[in-house]
């Protein structure tokens, strides 16, 4: 089973050994629940949703069973208007989609400060998306991380190691679901 996770600097592991990132992380985890799979890094450190789907086809080769897609940090620390970051999101799924490829659909939620309005339009990109192109959906990727300075790095916005550690426990479940629906549509 190989799965690619298409992302940003949280994925990448910005600021991080390797074996610390996201990818290698979930790996182990998986391992040690018995569950075979290559996980590959296509994480890159400031991406946006449209650079993530500029990039979607040298990224998630042929032969990818599934991609957890975590992308949109960017175009809400941007200001990126959310249609733009929603046209961007909707084209990575369709692709994936036409593919055959399972995905997970991580979501992101917009920084406070930039007013209800963006907050609202943003946020609710990522369930509307993934109930329209029928996607595992993970609500929120810092979910537990975001603002404990105790799991970020000294900048505020990126994990540390132990809140890798948190993200890769809290997401599992929905990836045990990625994985399982990928068996699924093999008939494996």
């Amino acid at each position: 089973m190989k799965v690619v996770v298409l992302g940003d600097s949280l994925s990448a592991g910005y600021g991080l050994p390797v074996e610390a990132a996201f990818p290698a992380k979930l790996a182990q985890a998986l391992k040690a629940k018995g569950i075979a799979a290559t996980i590959v890094n296509a994480g890159v450190s400031g991406d946006t949703a449209s650079g993530g789907l500029g990039r979607l086809d040298w990224s998630v080769p042929d032969g990818t069973d599934a991609v957890i897609v975590e992308l949109g940090a960017n175009d809400a620390l941007r200001g990126v208007d959310p249609k733009l970051t929603n046209k961007a999101l909707d084209g990575i799924l369709t692709k994936l989609k036409d593919r055959k490829i399972a995905v997970l659909l991580a979501g992101m939620q917009s920084p406070r400060n930039m007013g209800p309005d963006y907050v609202r339009d943003f946020d609710g990109i990522f369930p509307a998306l993934a109930a329209t192109h029928g996607s595992v959906f993970y609500p929120f990727f810092l979910d537990g991380v975001a603002t404990d300075s105790n799991l970020n790095q000294g900048d505020g916005m990126h994990p540390n190691a132990a809140g890798v550690d948190v993200i890769v426990a809290r997401i599992m479940p929905k990836v045990e679901e990625l994985i399982a629906r990928v068996r699924t549509m093999r008939g494996s």
